[in-house]
């Protein structure tokens, strides 16, 4: 188990973020950031992988580490500590929340969906409840 994954919890929306809704991630010249690679995976695949998985395969990605490399690479990248989703652009600025189910898998709630007003009150849209926490700031408070 990697220590970056969360279990039944949602992170919301960082406070000092300006955002009201959802926004894709935003191209750039150069190839993608880490912010639009995380958006495709955990958009294109909700619920499927954790948080664990979808930050090593960025960084695998854009690293270019082979498949037949990937197992190896990925014990050495989780030897040392890494940075949760919590850190990620998608809470701080592009107005996604991230909701880790039972088992670790993470799936996107824009702050303005009904779901994510769900969420954020500490409770699952099937009733249940969730442990909430939020993004991190992108300003320091004193």
């Amino acid at each position: 188990m990697d220590r970056v994954d969360y279990f039944d919890t949602f992170i919301g929306v960082a406070p000092d973020s300006s955002a009201v809704s959802g926004e894709v991630p935003p191209p750039r010249t150069g190839g993608p950031t880490v912010a639009a690679l995380t958006f495709d995976i955990v958009s294109e695949h909700p619920y499927e992988f954790t948080s664990g998985d979808v930050i090593f395969t960025v960084m695998a990605d854009r690293k270019a580490i082979p498949d037949d490399e990937r197992a190896a690479a990925r014990r050495a990248f989780y030897s040392r500590g890494q940075a949760c989703l919590r850190s990620s652009d998608l809470g701080k600025r592009y107005g996604w929340g991230i909701h880790s189910d039972a088992e670790g898998r993470v799936a996107l709630y824009g702050i303005d969906s009904p779901e994510y007003q769900a969420f954020i009150t500490g409770v699952n849209p099937s009733g249940g409840t969730v442990a909430v926490t939020y993004a991190m700031r992108s300003t320091r408070t004193r």
